[in-house]
């Protein structure tokens, strides 16, 4: 594999933003690890971070390298600072910058990145696994995947929760969203998003989550799980014990891999 620390501008954003990025190579002779080329274009993982991370975080807590460089796929790793993967009411257009931008930049940097929906998975944790399965709801035209490992994917419960608990924040989330009123309901809203993209009968994302049966988010799971599954979305939906920890992050990573891929292949 070859991991890449790249600096670009955002016109969206309106200023520098970084990513990372793993690209397969083909390798004999490197002690401990194989690593698998790619044929023809790459598939395509997003991986993103959570609330309190950057761009570096999943190679820091996990093996992620490790991981990919049996499969031949691209890993893309962008910063999107604390934004929740929105255009905010403060007026950073972080979603316009990921679902939008990000793709376009790095298809054009990385040329062998497949331009195919079935190619692509957006996948996170926590804050992450909102903008994960917000992309594969809201821009399924690039993102035929997404999966969300303990994702805040109840965001209206979520915003509830933490002006109860952590009114510190008020100022954070109302510049993101407004308010829960306007948030309820919106393109922010993963179920009302599911909703829509229903209703206009086009190809539905293939989608997976997993959270942990301790995590404070586990309720907020079981209600978006029951609700894309009656919508009709092909939904993977898995738990086991386990609360907001990177340990059961850098296990279930691999299992998102096996999932998107088609592979019972072991990763470590």
């Amino acid at each position: 594999m070859a991991l890449l620390h790249v600096d670009f501008f955002s016109t969206v954003l309106g200023m520098s933003m970084n990513m990372d990025v793993i690209l397969p190579q083909q390798t004999w002779g490197q002690i401990g690890m194989e690593g698998k080329g790619s044929k023809g274009k790459y598939k395509t993982m997003y991986l993103l971070h959570g609330m309190s991370d950057d761009q570096t975080i999943w190679q820091r807590r996990t093996s992620i390298e490790r991981y990919t460089s049996k499969l031949g796929i691209a890993v893309v790793m962008p910063t999107t600072h604390l934004a929740f993967y929105t255009d905010t009411a403060y007026g950073m257009k972080y979603w316009t910058f990921i679902s939008q931008e990000l793709p376009k930049i790095c298809r054009e940097f990385f040329p062998q990145m497949s331009t195919e929906p079935e190619d692509t998975l957006a996948a996170g944790l926590s804050m992450g696994g909102y903008g994960a399965w917000k992309l594969g709801l809201g821009a399924s035209d690039t993102f035929g995947a997404a999966a969300s490992l303990s994702g805040a994917l109840d965001i209206v419960a979520d915003y509830r929760r933490n002006m109860e608990e952590n009114p510190e924040n008020r100022a954070l989330f109302e510049g993101i969203f407004t308010s829960v009123e306007a948030l309820t309901g919106s393109d922010n809203d993963l179920m009302a998003l599911a909703d829509r993209l229903a209703a206009k009968k086009k190809k539905l994302p293939r989608l997976y989550a997993w959270c942990g049966t301790s995590d404070f988010l586990y309720q907020g799971n079981l209600k978006a799980w029951e609700y894309v599954k009656k919508l009709g979305y092909d939904l993977t939906s898995e738990e086991s014990e386990g609360d907001h920890q990177w340990k059961y992050w850098d296990a279930k990573i691999q299992d998102v891999l096996r999932w998107w891929l088609g592979t019972d292949m072991d990763l470590q």
